[in-house]
């Protein structure tokens, strides 16, 4: 992405968030505004965070070493610019390893978030079949509310 770019996506962003201010977000059309989980889509989210976990894991890495060894190379040689690489290369690093540590939670949290939901789910079903001792179908759990 050129700097133009850059520049352009940020004041894009700004004028977003400045529209949104003071506002409700529209509600959806067709919708009750409950909160409603689908397991693929969560899935896919997970899939994505861990793939981007470990497409950003090699790409952050790739010039790390050769950092290194110039930053010591600089510093060896007497320039000051050797212990500011070096500064920036840690903070790289850290950087990196922050952003990779966020990535493995995102995914880690929806698969939970998905195993949890597929729990429930069973369990819901279980208790509403026996519901007092009684086995009852969900049709005749629908009947005591119309």
């Amino acid at each position: 992405m050129a700097w133009d770019e850059w520049e352009q996506a940020k004041a894009r962003a700004q004028q977003d968030a400045a529209m949104r201010l003071n506002q409700v977000a529209p509600e959806r059309s067709g919708g009750d505004g409950d909160l409603v989980v689908h397991d693929n889509v969560l899935g896919a989210l997970g899939n994505a965070a861990h793939s981007l976990r470990q497409h950003f894991s090699t790409a952050s890495d790739h010039a790390r070493q050769n950092t290194f060894d110039a930053s010591i190379q600089l510093f060896n040689d007497g320039l000051d610019m050797g212990s500011a690489l070096t500064e920036l290369h840690d903070a790289w690093n850290t950087k990196a390893g922050t952003l990779k540590e966020a990535c493995a939670h995102i995914s880690n949290h929806l698969d939970y978030t998905r195993a949890e939901h597929a729990k429930d789910t069973v369990k819901i079903a279980t208790d509403m079949r026996t519901v007092g001792g009684d086995e009852l179908s969900v049709s005749r759990i629908n009947d005591y509310y119309k």
